[in-house]
């Protein structure tokens, strides 16, 4: 890429706030996302900088009267459709889904609705109230979806208040965990096999994936610990899968990502069931993570994509998603 074509592109964009920190449980990743964010994009000529959500008003975001803005924010207050709603109002270009898709793909309940009436495959599940669960319903969910399954809050990511239930007595500790984070839990049957993750770029008909990723963590943990702040997790990429296999894989998640009408990037995790090779669709994220543990860098590296070009491409891609537009 020619690099004055580059700078000239960069001054092309205005000035273009990095919207990072919050107000989530991921507010700590979210400043890793967004400070390498930040620099990549002033690396190439960008106008870019720093926002928290978290401690600064949406008056002063009005006040910084940006051009567009990169969404560098993980979880609630930012990845489920509030901050693209005010990003709307106020007429500023931002990058990612909008605010009907973020909300959707923010809530695994409803993004597994969704993708279930598409006829696309994701595990069973059930639902439980929180704080109000008895155990005679952690029985009926553990013999309805059966030993062992994942108990987990559907409003969070990271990995965040997810535990895996092997027994009936571990399920009243691992319901109490989950309902830290949220007002229901979610138990989802467990699916024993290898796990992938698929980036997708784009929107409509315009979108394409990038190569798939296999995770390989250490002891099948992929937890908050090995997912950003260890190197013992392995990602292989391009994953090791036959061609029909990945090209199934990849077929289904770009079907994930449009039926939830995702746009700009997002990113969609996959499970391989070893005992006969079935793909299962686990959740979306609208919003992911752009650490050096981050997976669409890594995928976007695997097709010839640097860092930085990967944070220019989404950038390039903001829009308001709103018909009306500016005013």
């Amino acid at each position: 890429m020619n690099h004055n074509k580059v700078l000239m592109e960069g001054a092309d964009f205005g000035k273009v706030g990095v919207l990072m920190g919050g107000r989530s449980a991921e507010r700590e990743i979210s400043f890793m996302s967004g400070n390498g964010v930040l620099a990549a994009l002033k690396s190439r000529g960008v106008d870019a900088h720093a926002f928290d959500t978290g401690t600064r008003s949406l008056a002063e975001l009005a006040a910084e009267k940006f051009d567009r803005v990169f969404i560098a924010l993980h979880g609630r207050f930012g990845e489920d459709g509030s901050i693209q709603g005010v990003l709307e109002q106020l007429a500023i270009p931002y990058t990612g889904s909008g605010v009907m898709a973020s909300a959707i793909g923010m809530d695994k309940v409803y993004t597994k609705k969704i993708w279930i009436s598409h006829g696309l495959p994701t595990p069973h599940y059930a639902l439980l109230e929180a704080a109000t669960a008895t155990p005679a319903e952690f029985s009926r969910v553990s013999d309805q979806l059966g030993l062992p399954l994942i108990i987990k809050p559907p409003h969070e990511g990271s990995t965040l208040g997810i535990t895996k239930v092997t027994d009936s007595a571990g399920m009243a500790h691992a319901y109490q965990l989950a309902a830290q984070f949220d007002d229901v839990v979610l138990a989802e049957a467990f699916i024993t096999g290898r796990e992938f993750t698929v980036s997708v770029l784009g929107h409509g008909k315009d979108a394409y994936t990038l190569p798939i990723i296999e995770i390989i963590a250490p002891e099948g943990n992929y937890d908050y610990q090995n997912k950003y702040f260890t190197d013992d997790t392995k990602y292989i990429c391009p994953a090791e899968l036959t061609p029909a296999l990945t090209a199934h894989i990849e077929k289904i998640a770009l079907e994930a990502y449009k039926a939830i009408d995702c746009e700009g990037w997002g990113r969609i995790d996959v499970l391989l069931r070893t005992s006969d090779q079935s793909p299962f669709l686990i959740e979306i994220n609208t919003s992911p993570g752009m650490t050096g543990h981050s997976l669409v860098p890594i995928a976007a590296r695997a097709r010839g994509i640097s860092y930085e070009e990967l944070c220019v491409e989404i950038l390039r891609s903001a829009r308001l998603k709103m018909p009306c537009g500016k005013v």
